[in-house]
């Protein structure tokens, strides 16, 4: 799952493939912009984590499941 993540002030995007399914992550970004917890923290598919400060959220992208297709093909 692709999820992008738009920070206030900040000119780029964080943009992480995670294995959490969509509802996973937006019940995560739910509970931080509800003040149950300080920092928006997810784990991307290689187990590190991203931690922004729920106060400088600016989005949340949450893309479709996708595999990532190798070579040159007609779509």
């Amino acid at each position: 799952m692709e999820v992008r993540i738009g920070v206030l002030h900040t000119p780029r995007e964080i943009t992480l493939e995670s294995r959490q399914s969509a509802e996973d992550i937006e019940s995560t970004v739910a509970d931080a912009l509800a003040g149950k917890s300080g920092l928006l923290s997810l784990e991307d598919e290689h187990g590190r984590k991203v931690l922004v400060p729920s106060d400088r959220l600016a989005y949340v992208d949450i893309g479709d499941p996708t595999a990532r297709r190798v070579g040159f093909g007609t779509v």
